[in-house]
């Protein structure tokens, strides 16, 4: 039996896709082992989003070939997906694009009988027009690495070309999944005792806009009612898609989870507009007005770049400013980082490391300081916590998960209270844990 190993790079739709591939193995007689030595295959699932991705990628390949130089080793993903035609790491053997992982095994097998009839090594490579397709690469899980909450892609590809961006080069258009096999899928995995389920995708508010009759709330409307699923949880939206019937929508599913994670980028409209983002910071606003008018206290979670090409210090300040006035739960802070391909690493007027850096120590502590906000508002409270480890501190033993906000609390129990939803005060009953 050959012994695979994988290592996956990258975003929520790349760990997806690496589970899939994992269970294609299975399925067709392959042992999955540690990314360590002695493995016969080695599967990289790579990135491309910033050049420190590609670099990190490039690095993986290698390793992975000098673990075991007699192995196979498989560059799959976005970071091959932009390499120019021909050109390869010396240590790939086979390349895989986005849209063909669903062909792995017969890919593998291809490369072991010509390597058996030849001798002769050949990279072997698959790669899918991917401006082109309008085909969705079908993949599926039954179980991931967690034991309680499980990651679903429900779409994949992006129409918006944001200037800093390279996803849209590599992952191609907007493409969804059917609603029968994301309810498939669902229904799979609670069977096999997943209580929670977050949609993903590339440009997951986009769903259904190249099916009829679909959009994200009817695929959500759909999933709700799966027996089993005890929450639902959403992967980034973009603001575009926080309507008033689409708040109202999710607002009448009890198992909705009020986390939401609203991509910003910048609180700056000129840097907005320098970005190609499709709105400006005051329509952004509305949008968390909206979650909360319909939501008590939702966590509003999102994502900014620090030190975009020509951000001046007036413009991080009004971002920062813009920060403070929507009081998130939680920010993620990114330095710019130059991308080959993307109209932004053309633009004048980088912002050196430096600086980068400083803008984004401030936004780390108001990040601090909201965060221990939001989260003061829920002491004393009864929350509902999916328990997903078994903590041992001090000879007790504790149980920790996330509340339907993305809190995360821990409990004291000596029972045995594994992938159970638990009502506790948090504060009185159980504690805050980062």
């Amino acid at each position: 039996m050959k012994k695979a190993a994988l290592h996956n790079l990258g975003c929520k739709v790349n760990a997806y896709e690496t589970e899939a591939m994992k269970e294609l193995l299975e399925a067709g007689g392959y042992k999955i082992v540690p990314f360590a030595e002695g493995a016969d295959i080695y599967i990289i699932n790579t990135c491309t989003v910033t050049n420190a991705a590609d670099r990190k990628s490039r690095q993986m390949l290698r390793r992975a070939k000098k673990m075991n130089p007699d192995a196979v080793v498989v560059a799959a993903g976005c970071y091959v997906q932009t390499q120019e035609e021909g050109k390869t790491d010396d240590c790939v053997d086979i390349v895989i694009g986005n849209n063909r992982k669903k062909d792995l095994i017969a890919i593998l097998e291809e490369f072991e009988a010509e390597r058996a009839g030849k001798g002769a090594r050949r990279v072997i490579k698959e790669l899918t027009d991917i401006h082109h397709t309008k085909d969705y690469e079908t993949l599926n899980v039954s179980k991931t690495a967690e034991h309680t909450r499980a990651y679903i892609k429900v779409q994949d590809g992006c129409n918006q070309f944001c200037a800093y961006c390279i996803i849209p080069f590599t992952r191609g258009r907007v493409r969804s999944r059917s609603k029968e096999d994301v309810l498939a899928e669902a229904g799979r995995l609670a069977e096999h005792g997943y209580r929670e389920i977050v949609l993903t995708g590339i440009h997951l508010s986009s769903y259904g806009t190249d099916l009829e009759g679909e959009t994200l709330l009817t695929l959500i409307e759909a999933v709700h009612k799966v027996e089993g699923i005890k929450r639902i949880r959403l992967g980034s939206l973009e603001p575009g898609i926080i309507t008033e019937e689409f708040v109202c929508g999710l607002a009448q599913l009890e198992k909705i989870c009020p986390h939401f994670h609203l991509s910003l980028q910048s609180g700056c409209d000129t840097v907005l507009k320098r970005m190609n983002r499709k709105y400006n910071s005051g329509e952004y606003y509305e949008k968390c007005v909206l979650l909360r008018k319909y939501f008590c206290n939702p966590a509003l979670t999102t994502d900014v770049i620090v030190g975009f090409p020509g951000e001046t210090e007036e413009e991080f300040e009004a971002s920062r400013t813009f920060l403070e006035k929507v009081g998130f739960y939680e920010t993620h802070i990114f330095k710019y980082s130059r991308r080959r391909g993307t109209k932004a690493a053309a633009m004048k007027n980088q912002v050196s490391d430096q600086v980068k850096a400083k803008r984004s120590e401030i936004l780390f502590e108001l990040n601090q300081k909201q965060r221990s906000a939001y989260e003061s508002l829920w002491m004393g409270k009864d929350v509902e916590i999916l328990v997903e480890e078994e903590v041992k501190k001090d000879g007790q033993r504790f149980w920790r998960g996330h509340t339907k906000e993305y809190i995360s609390a821990a409990f004291a129990s000596e029972e045995d209270m594994s992938n159970q939803i638990v009502s506790k005060c948090l504060g009185m009953y159980s504690q805050i844990v980062h």
